[in-house]
C-alpha cells in the first residue's frame, strides 16, 4: 500500500512539468508528511488541456452519505481496480496524475516496533502515482476526492513492504489520463522506475510530524 508521501516540488514547477493549468486552492509545498484524507496535487485531463488541482486523499464513492461512512479508500489494488464497484468507473473514465518526491513504508523489528523507510527514485526524479479519482457531493457541497493505485513490489522495494504505488513514466502520462487513446491498463503491470530507500527517523509514525528532517537517513549511534 501507500499511505504517507513527501512532496517537494513548487506547485509552478510541478504546473510547467505536466504542461498544466495550475488551479488556485493547491496545497502547500513543501510537505514532507503527505497523510490520508489530507488534500494533494493531481493533474487530470478534460477537453480544455490539462488541471493542476486539489483532491482529497481517500476516494469517496458516490453511495457514501458521508465522507466516514465506510472504509477510507487510499489504496486501488491495480489487480482488482477494474472489478470493485467503488473504483471500476474510475478506473475507465476518471484516472489522474499524483506527483510525488518519494513515500514512506514500514517493517517490524523483533519487538513490533514500526520502522520507516523512506523510498524515492534512483535519480532523485520526482515520481508519478497512478491514481484514480472521483467528484462526491451532498446537497450542495461537491469535494474531488483521489486513491492511488497499487501494485506488487517488484525489485529491492520488496524488501520493505509487499506493495507500492504504480508509478509512471513521462512517456506513459498521456496514455494513463485518456489523451493517447485506450490501453492504460499496461501501466499497471509494467516495471516502474529504479528505486531507492533508507531508515528515517520513527517521528514521522506521527501524522502530526513535519520537516525535510523526516526524509533524511537516520543517523546510527
Amino acid at each position: 500500500m501507500c499511505g504517507r508521501f513527501a512532496i517537494t516540488l513548487p506547485s509552478d514547477a510541478m504546473a510547467r512539468l505536466f504542461e498544466a493549468q495550475p488551479a488556485n486552492d493547491l496545497p502547500a509545498v513543501p510537505n514532507f508528511n503527505v497523510c490520508p484524507t489530507t488534500q494533494v496535487h493531481a493533474i487530470t485531463a478534460g477537453e480544455t488541456g490539462r488541471r493542476l488541482g486539489a483532491m482529497r486523499w481517500g476516494f469517496i464513492p458516490h453511495w457514501y452519505r458521508t465522507p466516514s461512512d465506510g472504509p477510507l479508500l487510499i489504496n486501488a489494488r491495480a489487480e482488482t481496480i477494474a472489478e470493485k464497484p467503488a473504483f471500476r468507473a474510475a478506473c475507465r473514465e476518471r484516472r489522474c496524475l499524483i506527483p510525488a518526491s518519494g513515500f514512506y513504508e514500514w517493517t517490524k523489528d523483533a519487538d513490533g516496533k514500526r520502522l520507516p523507510w523512506y523510498i524515492r527514485s534512483s535519480d532523485k526524479a520526482p515520481l508519478v502515482f497512478a491514481g484514480i479519482w472521483q467528484d462526491w457531493s451532498q446537497e450542495d457541497a461537491t469535494m474531488a476526492t483521489c486513491a492511488i493505485v497499487t501494485t506488487s513490489a517488484r525489485g529491492p522495494v520488496r524488501e520493505v513492504h509487499h506493495r507500492m504505488p504504480v508509478t509512471l513514466r513521462p512517456k506513459d502520462w498521456g496514455l494513463w489520463l485518456g489523451e493517447a487513446g485506450k490501453g492504460a491498463a499496461i501501466l499497471m503491470q509494467d516495471p516502474p522506475s529504479e528505486f531507492e530507500f533508507h531508515r528515517v527517523d520513527p517521528r514521522v509514525n506521527s501524522n502530526r510530524a513535519s520537516g525535510p528532517e523526516l526524509t533524511e537517513p537516520l543517523a546510527h549511534s
